[in-house]
């Protein structure tokens, strides 16, 4: 008799099932989190994600590089390294700042008026995490491995003063320096934008400007 293992046979293959089935054995048998645990004290790989922002729907432009980013990781797992991947979350931004004003009908200038700091603050912090349920879900079906459960936000105090004491580890050994580039700036929000700012709906729009222009003879005899 063949000691071959014998694969089950599929038949009418459905992929919606197919996936679910793949997902709940991944979960249940905690397959990310033994081929991370199962190379403990083995040479580490770090990937530093850039996160995404949950205060957006996400596309299929997210699935296509996180899709990338992943097949690096499960290489080098494969390699034998110890890929350690924690979800995150990005909050800070202009766009966030900009949905929030929008939504509760005011402008910078009405902050620590119409608004407390604090007040505003508070409900940036719901506004900017009001889809991540659904981005959670996502990467799950997609299959993306990463620690969903612990996941670093850049407004949590922890973060925030973690960047802070990188900041002054890097100033102590002088590995910081100045310098001056050329960046858009938004008189309206008071502060600089990204590139991705720039290309918000609604960012460019055609005015009219009014000039006033006078007009003099030049004399023959002027020097």
């Amino acid at each position: 008799m063949s000691n071959a293992k014998q694969y089950r046979e599929i038949k009418n293959i459905t992929q919606t099932q197919i996936e679910q089935e793949i997902a709940a054995f991944w979960q249940s048998q905690h397959i990310f989190e033994q081929s991370v645990s199962a190379r403990e004290g083995k040479p580490p790989y770090v990937f530093y994600e850039g996160p995404p922002s949950a205060n957006g729907l996400p596309g299929i432009h997210h699935v296509l590089a996180r899709s990338l980013k992943d097949i690096f990781c499960r290489f080098k797992t494969l390699q034998g390294f110890q890929v350690k991947r924690k979800g995150g979350w990005d909050t800070h931004g202009l766009p966030v700042e900009l949905q929030v004003e929008k939504l509760l009908g005011i402008t910078k200038k009405d902050i620590g008026t119409k608004i407390s700091v604090a007040e505003y603050n508070q409900k940036c912090r719901e506004e900017v995490m009001k889809f991540k349920d659904i981005w959670d879900n996502l990467t799950v079906k997609m299959g993306y491995w990463v620690d969903l459960d612990n996941p670093y936000i850049t407004f949590d105090n922890n973060y925030i003063e973690s960047v802070w004491w990188i900041l002054k580890e890097l100033y102590k050994k002088d590995l910081l320096y100045k310098g001056y580039k050329i960046q858009p700036y938004s008189p309206a929000a008071g502060t600089g934008l990204s590139s991705a700012e720039l290309n918000l709906p609604g960012c460019y729009k055609d005015v009219k400007d009014t000039s006033a222009v006078a007009q003099f003879k030049i004399s023959p005899h002027s020097q």
